[in-house]
């Protein structure tokens, strides 16, 4: 198995009806085969889960993706409550950032990000928020479920029936976003509210993950895996051996509920 640095942890959160929610995760971002550096940066921390993924010119990409990321480190060590609210301050805070690190760029300076975050009210449960073509899966039992919708061309052209889903695997402009933290839109994400399930388990990704292994393929090795781990490990690994031709970054996270 390829050489990667995984990141693991654990939580858990009481319910209001006296049950707890516990949650173990794990997480890997790499440069991947192709690229010198890695535009791609993640938060693992209770109660933010998120990837984001640079883009512009030389550097600016990274550093536009460490600045939403740093945002969302800020709420959670400041142990500020986190909602839509915040999350939306956050990323405004981190388009001036970007600005006053790397200035006016030709090429532009952004980021995709997506993720989740652990909502208290009213009762624990999950909100998916998402900016662009990185994505967020949920798996339970043998069905996995894409929960966000990409912000890209393709996208749009699968939803007016221009092209498959099949063809957009291989669509000239499979690359071109719609939407991004940065530029000139307002940073406010879609979301979609999940309750809790015990079982459940999530997987948060870059596109590097998902231009190398298909929705089934995913599937398969979140289905095969023991732990966050493991999986996180073999769905990287397999990522990297297809080619790798982005940064690859994935987080999966665990739910049980217990008495």
């Amino acid at each position: 198995m390829t050489d990667i640095d995984v990141r693991t942890g654990s939580g858990a959160v009481d319910l209001s009806d006296g049950r707890t929610l516990s949650l173990n995760w794990a997480a890997v971002t790499d440069t991947g085969r192709k690229r010198q550096v890695n535009q791609d940066a993640l938060i693992v921390e209770l109660p933010v889960f998120a990837v984001a993924d640079g883009m512009g010119g030389h550097d600016a990409g990274e550093v536009a993706s460490a600045a939403v990321v740093e945002r969302f480190r800020g709420l959670v060590g400041e142990g500020k409550h986190v909602d839509r609210e915040t999350i939306e301050e956050a990323l405004r805070d981190a388009v001036e950032d970007m600005f006053n690190q790397v200035g006016q760029s030709d090429l532009g300076t952004g980021t995709t990000v997506t993720g989740l975050m652990l909502a208290s009210t009213p009762s624990p449960g999950w909100t998916v928020f998402n900016i662009g073509d990185s994505r967020v899966y949920r798996l339970l039992g043998d069905e996995l479920i894409q929960v966000t919708l990409d912000h890209s061309v393709v996208q749009e052209l699968i939803a007016i029936g221009a092209i498959t889903p099949d063809e957009a695997e291989t669509h000239p402009h499979g690359n071109v976003i719609t939407r991004a933290v940065g530029f000139t839109e307002d940073p406010v994400p879609d979301y979609t509210d999940v309750p809790a399930t015990s079982g459940a388990r999530w997987l948060v990704c870059s596109d590097g993950l998902t231009k190398e292994l298909t929705d089934y393929g995913l599937q398969h090795f979140l289905m095969r895996a023991e732990s966050p781990k493991e999986a996180v490990e073999l769905m990287v690994t397999a990522a990297l051996d297809n080619g790798g031709r982005d940064n690859v970054s994935a987080i999966v996270l665990d739910e049980l509920i217990t008495p």
